[in-house]
């Protein structure tokens, strides 16, 4: 069973929500710690999913039964900015079964609200209120609690296959049901066998022996030179006619601006890193036995020829553990492998792209951390070439690799693109053309009317004045706490989260977020006001639930088509 569960604690009082969606049972709590340890017993070796539970509301539940007040935590945690595990070592002795349903990079659950068209306003109650609550006040926190409640609800069950690959990872290898609140890296940790160790040779790089680089072999001369082994540095040079960026994170190059069709292809290394950890010996050292990682992989390869959904927790095993080996938090540390992976996988990727190069017309698109995109003459001798070439890489560096054929491509720059393969599929990557979802909805209408555009060559007209959704024309801003408050139309806004629309209204003004600055000559303080990024000089705002609500008649279309063209000019397509 899963008891979604929420906690809002202010001076005086505190208080929580707790929903089972299967049993449709709702259970409220209010400053009354029996009824809570109650409702702990009843259910304690279940399942409690929470928005951040893992950084805030589980700590509250633990402070509450372990006899603290619920205030000192939570001002230890918000105020102090201290780590809840130092409020008392108590705490950590009382288990809960907890998963948290926030996405990893963090998102607030009201920014996701705002992308999925509810009500984001803010209750009237600051948190710092100073006084006990009357009973209408706890009223209207209780409907606040439970509106993030069933936000919640609604976030896990659009996310649910992070749920069900983290069950999947317990089931699949026989761990404890308390691992559901663990993250991906603790748990791939924990099943590799990792002892945490120290080691003093971070830099210690040692290149793999079978890369053939010469013309660029000052690149790996780079990366051995001492003065070079700073995190900071970077190098920056032509490859393959194309500027390219080599660091200590990964490699980058791309022709920016480009829009291409022909004979493309996408090159991509298999599973290239647990590739190179095993084939070279560089998984971290930390784990207890590496030939287990092997199995994990070489199982992972038969389920995923069987189209297998098992293959899912061996995949997330493998490609999280060069991950952890970089996490100084993880018992997997170990950052001279870390470097060792990234740094020959980068040379490999190098070695193929000066093979391939002495094919005439080879043109080099794009080169990214595991894979290349590449255009060559049309003919059947260059692609014999490329396979030629291709076979011998892997051979001699025992690696493997794919090919998508591409049709065509449009290209802002290596982390913008979006390119179709000859079976009519497309893959897009970057903020401008990204997938529309319901979790991310941030202008959508643009990115369905630049990938109609390069599709199927619809006009950005026709898409932005045949929409009739208002959802699709939102932009979600958030204040930051680097910020005092936001202002629009000469009014102070109370909410934090906060939905645009470009309007006609030449009366609406822009959103601003405004902050105390400091003159550097003076030393004088003074209110500053700043605009909201991509966000339109004349604007409205829309906070409340918009599932229902029609397209007012002062949107703003053309503001909408004009950035969708600007931004199509980014790609190298003027119109």
């Amino acid at each position: 069973m899963l008891h979604f569960i929420d906690f809002e604690v202010l001076s005086h009082n505190w208080l929580c929500v707790i929903k089972n969606p299967i049993t449709k049972t709702r259970t409220v709590i209010v400053d009354d710690p029996k009824k809570l340890e109650a409702y702990y017993e009843e259910f304690k070796n279940e399942i409690f999913p929470g928005y951040n539970i893992r950084g805030y509301d589980q700590w509250i539940i633990k402070a509450i039964l372990g006899g603290f007040n619920p205030k000192k935590m939570n001002d230890h945690i918000i105020v102090k900015k201290k780590s809840p595990y130092r409020f008392s070592s108590t705490l950590n002795k009382i288990p809960l079964n907890f998963f948290d349903i926030m996405p990893n990079p963090p998102v607030s659950l009201k920014t996701l609200e705002a992308f999925m068209g509810g009500s984001i306003k803010e209750t009237t109650i600051p948190f710092d209120y100073p006084d006990p609550l009357d009973e209408e006040q706890i009223q209207e926190m209780i409907d606040y609690c439970e509106a993030d409640v069933d936000a919640s609800i609604d976030v896990f069950i659009r996310r649910k296959q992070e749920f069900d690959s983290q069950m999947s990872l317990i089931k699949t290898f026989k761990l404890p049901l308390e691992y559901i609140g663990k993250t991906k890296a603790q748990i791939s940790a924990t099943i590799l066998g990792c002892k945490r160790t120290n080691y003093d040779d971070e830099w210690n790089i040692s290149i793999i022996d079978t890369l053939d680089l010469k013309k660029y072999k000052y690149v790996m001369d780079w990366y051995l030179n001492p003065k070079n082994k700073d995190y900071s540095k970077k190098l920056e040079t032509d490859i393959a006619g194309v500027p390219h960026t080599f660091g200590w994170g990964g490699l980058h190059g791309a022709i920016e601006k480009y829009h291409g069709t022909g004979q493309i292809l996408h090159v991509d290394v298999a599973s290239f890193y647990p590739a190179i950890m095993i084939e070279y010996g560089l998984l971290s050292r930390t784990v207890k036995n590496p030939e287990d990682y092997r199995k994990i992989r070489d199982q992972r390869l038969i389920y995923k020829a069987e189209k297998n959904p098992l293959q899912e927790p061996y995949k997330i095993v493998l490609n999280g553990t060069f991950g952890i080996c970089k996490d100084k938090y993880s018992a997997a540390f170990d950052p001279r492998r870390a470097n060792e992976i990234c740094i020959n996988g980068q040379l490999l990727l190098l070695d193929l792209i000066e093979h391939l190069e002495v094919i005439d017309g080879f043109q080099l698109i794009q080169s990214n951390t595991d894979g290349l995109i590449i255009k060559i003459p049309e003919t059947q001798e260059a692609f014999d070439q490329v396979d030629d070439i291709s076979f011998e890489w892997e051979t001699r560096c025992r690696m493997g690799l794919g090919f998508d054929y591409l049709t065509e491509i449009y290209q802002k720059d290596v982390n913008n693109y979006l390119f179709i393969d000859r079976d009519g599929e497309i893959e897009r990557k970057g903020a401008y053309v990204k997938e529309n979802d319901e979790l991310d909805n941030d202008l959508p209408i643009i990115n369905t009317a630049l990938v109609n555009y390069m599709v199927h060559n619809i006009p950005i007209e026709s898409t932005v004045n045949e929409c009739n959704d208002i959802i699709q024309f939102q932009k979600v801003v958030k204040l930051s706490s680097l910020y005092l408050y936001v202002k629009h139309n000469e009014e102070r806004k109370v909410d934090k989260v906060f939905r645009v629309f470009a309007s006609m209204d030449k009366d609406d003004s822009r959103i601003l977020k405004v902050k105390e600055k400091i003159r550097k000559k003076t030393g004088e303080h003074y209110i500053g006001e700043e605009k909201f990024a991509n966000t339109p000089d004349h604007c409205f705002i829309m906070n409340g639930d918009l599932h229902e609500a029609n397209i007012p008649r002062k949107l703003d279309k053309s503001w909408y088509i004009e950035t969708a063209k600007k931004r199509l000019e980014d790609y190298g397509v003027i119109i």
